[in-house]
């Protein structure tokens, strides 16, 4: 068939706009609404700060959300007092004994299972109490023998700041019918400080202390310290995120704490908790929870 003018014309317009259409960059997709009160105060513990957990779940959040997120790296404990008195609008929290207070005293509106690690007893290598192994009450027991007997060579780092590993502890002291943080032995020494200053004195003083394995596999490069009591159900470490009651304080941030705490239970989030960790230690720092319920977990 013999092309006209017209036609070659035509075909040509349609070569150049293919051309120019592949060549086009690829549409973005349109940036979040902004929420009408952008700012999100976030009290968690300094365990999902120091593991870096946080360092790439807020980015992500804040890009899908249009929220800037302020955090506030503290225990447990402190955490809960901050919402206690309005001053967070949504916690990131693992001491299940304190949130179901929080809960039950009328302070949280929503709490919502999001993911575990576990606890484990670090200490020296030559473990001089000689608990490797033990289960965790026989360890704690065997650890305070030993440092009745010779306080210079066996110690017990504690964090004694009311977090939630700081009160995992003393309940194992409890269970073993010994009270170190009332008595003050020798070979008792609190810091008063987060997970990752506390595994630095612990290494530097050659003690033992319990930690969540999320901090210190992140710390471990840096620290003289061995695993030597672990996988034990005792020794479970679940994290929840709950938001504050309006009806205490009506000033929070409520439609932020939702959105946070959806993102958390979100399937892609779960997904990314699950990966994080693995490519630098060949093992998740975090289990993602979201599908499951505490009783799942053995929790009470």
């Amino acid at each position: 068939m013999k092309l006209t003018t017209s036609n070659m014309l035509l075909t040509l317009f349609l070569l150049i706009a293919v051309a120019v259409s592949a060549c086009a960059p690829a549409a973005t997709a349109p940036a979040p609404a902004a929420p009408a009160n952008p700012a999100l105060i976030l009290a968690t513990t300094t365990s999902t700060q120091d593991s870096g957990l946080l360092d790439v779940l807020i980015p992500l959040f804040e890009k899908q959300s249009g929220y800037k997120v302020q955090t506030v790296a503290v225990g447990s404990g402190a955490a809960i007092t901050m919402g206690q008195e309005g001053n967070a609008d949504v916690l990131l929290v693992h001491s299940p004994a304190a949130e179901k207070t929080f809960m039950s005293d009328g302070w949280g509106k929503d709490r919502a299972l999001i993911m575990h690690n576990d606890f484990i007893l670090v200490g020296p290598a030559a473990d001089p109490a000689k608990i490797k192994d033990l289960g965790p009450a026989d360890a704690f027991k065997a650890i305070a023998t030993a440092g009745d007997t010779d306080p210079t060579t066996v110690l017990f780092i504690a964090r004694a700041d009311k977090s939630g590993t700081s009160t995992k502890e003393l309940d194992f002291w409890k269970k073993a019918s010994l009270d170190p943080a009332g008595k003050k032995p020798a070979w008792y020494v609190e810091t008063g400080q987060g997970m990752g200053a506390t595994l630095t004195i612990a290494s530097e003083k050659g003690g033992y202390t319990l930690t969540d394995r999320a901090t210190f596999l992140a710390n471990k490069s840096k620290l003289q310290l061995e695993i030597l009591v672990e996988k034990n159900n005792a020794l479970l470490n679940v994290y929840h995120v709950m938001t504050i009651d309006t009806a205490k304080w009506p000033k929070v941030n409520y439609d932020g704490a939702m959105a946070f705490l959806k993102f958390m239970t979100d399937p892609a989030t779960q997904d990314v908790i699950n990966k994080f960790g693995v490519d630098k230690y060949g093992e998740p720092l975090f289990i993602g929870d979201a599908t499951k319920t505490d009783a799942d977990l053995g929790l009470k």
